[in-house]
């Protein structure tokens, strides 16, 4: 059986790889929506690719569990339920311990000292109520623990799962109090890496995301009744739903 990883390598290996990169990030920004339909011609347009990349890049996206194929209804970005996105995150709280764990072994004096920068600017995002800034600090966090933990098949894993529950991650980061909590959530977590405590980096990394799955179902239970619903405007078989406290930009698409 074919890999469709390797298929995909035809395309010239940089800008492919940037291609599939470019794709995975519009849809962790909610630039390509859940449910919608991927004409290749629009992401050839919209990427500066041709249509054979683009369809490449579909397929290495489908393996990563991104996008699904329906026979004559073309590709989909693939929606995930939140029931999915705690399952994801229960698996990341086991992975990312580990490395949590090897990074406290193996981080050298400028790695700690990098790392602790970085909590530092996370904690001045909080400070100026800036979300946007505090959820990119907090991915920085946990990317650069997963460098330091020097885990190859690891960080494979970790890559393909973030893409698949990352604007869950952007929904977390807006719920009242959450930014102040995982702030502090994550400085227990870098102050154990820098003190070379191995066990008390993976019990910090595991209560944390652990936080994070209690916010998940925070989000479920603070969902209104009857949240506000829409057509799109795209014209498409689909309907927006806006589920307050949350912007239109974290609005929920649904389509049939």
């Amino acid at each position: 059986m074919i890999n469709p990883h390797e298929q995909a390598e035809s395309a010239p290996a940089p800008a492919f790889v940037d291609l599939v990169d470019r794709v995975r990030l519009a849809i962790a920004h909610g630039e390509l929506l859940p449910g919608q339909h991927l004409v290749e011609t629009d992401l050839a347009a919209m990427f500066g690719a041709s249509r054979g990349a683009v369809r490449s890049a579909l397929t290495v996206l489908g393996a990563d569990g991104l996008i699904i194929r329906t026979p004559n209804r073309g590709a989909r970005v693939r929606p995930i339920s939140l029931a999915e996105a705690v399952e994801i995150t229960e698996l990341r709280a086991v992975i990312e311990g580990m490395c949590a764990a090897k990074a406290a072994q193996r981080a050298t004096a400028q790695e700690r000292a990098d790392l602790r920068r970085l909590d530092d600017r996370m904690r001045a995002a909080v400070e100026a109520a800036d979300s946007a800034a505090y959820s990119r600090l907090s991915e920085s966090v946990h990317e650069k623990i997963r460098q330091l933990a020097a885990q190859a098949a690891a960080i494979d894993v970790l890559d393909r799962l973030r893409y698949r529950s990352v604007r869950y991650q952007f929904s977390v980061a807006r719920l009242p109090g959450r930014p102040g909590q995982g702030a502090e959530e994550h400085s227990a977590i870098v102050h154990a890496v820098v003190a070379g405590k191995p066990d008390d980096a993976e019990r910090e990394m595991r209560s944390h995301l652990q936080s994070v799955i209690g916010a998940l179902y925070e989000l479920q239970a603070g969902r209104p009744s009857h949240p506000g619903v829409g057509p799109a405007t795209d014209g498409s078989a689909c309907t927006i739903v806006t589920v307050p406290p949350f912007s239109s930009d974290f609005a929920v698409r649904s389509c049939r």
